[in-house]
């Protein structure tokens, strides 16, 4: 049997920090592609020196980044991944494994992802295990969605589970959580018709409802203290998505 190829296709803007334990975690792969949005950090370098092609692509949005770095991938299978991911060992293996014995009618892979945030692996709360469709053939699936919630979409054939997870250092601390649920709540807002003050008060009602779900219904309390800030923070981007909603639609804005 003819070994498959297989490509990593990844987004990323000023990830030098970070982007090292995905690079590290690529060598199984034929080809890294990084299309960058503009990094002013050395991202670009970093990955050049692992080996990557990198390409600059003005940023347009997440669902359209991504279909473009998995169109500019040159191999059979594509691998999409995020600058705070990484591939483990016994991920990689099935990988091969799996693309190399995939019927004619398999389109995709499915794979748990397991995150990293606080010093702990979250295992509860609704962050496990995550399952994303992440590994597909080419001209098998497109990217769609709406930003900042992309989805990698089968169009053909069928998709099957890997066992093993993708990790996923998550947030780089707690500022960063509040950044990253300022700046997707601000793309909320601008995407939703203007509502009444009512709006709001039924924000405050979800966020609670989103509280007792991460960290009672779905156990975010074996997560110790970061099972509790992931609840609340939760809780607060429910209620801001609302918020900004209503806000929008004060007089001047």
């Amino acid at each position: 049997m003819e070994r498959q190829k297989i490509s990593i296709a990844i987004i990323a803007k000023n990830e030098a920090d970070r982007i090292d334990n995905l690079l590290n975690s690529c060598s199984f792969a034929d080809e890294i592609v990084v299309v960058d949005s503009g990094s002013t950090d050395g991202t670009q370098a970093l990955c050049e020196k692992a080996g990557a092609r990198v390409l600059y692509h003005e940023w347009p949005g997440y669902v359209v980044q991504k279909q473009f770095a998995l169109d500019v991938t040159s191999s059979e299978w594509i691998l999409c991944l995020d600058a705070d991911e990484e591939v483990p060992a016994a991920l990689a293996k099935e990988i091969l494994s799996a693309i190399n014995n995939a019927e004619a009618d398999v389109s995709a892979f499915s794979m748990p992802r397991l995150s990293r945030y606080l010093g702990r692996w979250i295992r509860h709360g609704g962050w496990y295990p995550d399952r994303k469709v992440r590994l597909i053939r080419r001209e098998r699936g497109l990217w769609q969605g709406k930003d900042p919630h992309d989805k990698l979409v089968v169009t053909d054939g069928r998709v099957k589970k890997l066992t093993n997870p993708i990790l996923h250092h998550v947030y780089r601390d707690i500022s960063d959580q509040i950044s990253t649920m300022n700046n997707f709540s601000d793309i909320y807002a601008r995407d939703k018709t203007l509502r009444g003050g009512w709006f709001v008060a039924a924000g405050m009602v979800h966020a609670l409802g989103k509280f007792v779900e991460c960290y009672l219904w779905k156990m975010g309390v074996l997560d110790g203290i970061p099972g509790l800030i992931i609840a609340a923070n939760s809780a607060w981007y429910v209620f801001l998505k609302h918020a900004k909603t209503w806000e929008l639609g004060l007089p001047g804005r």
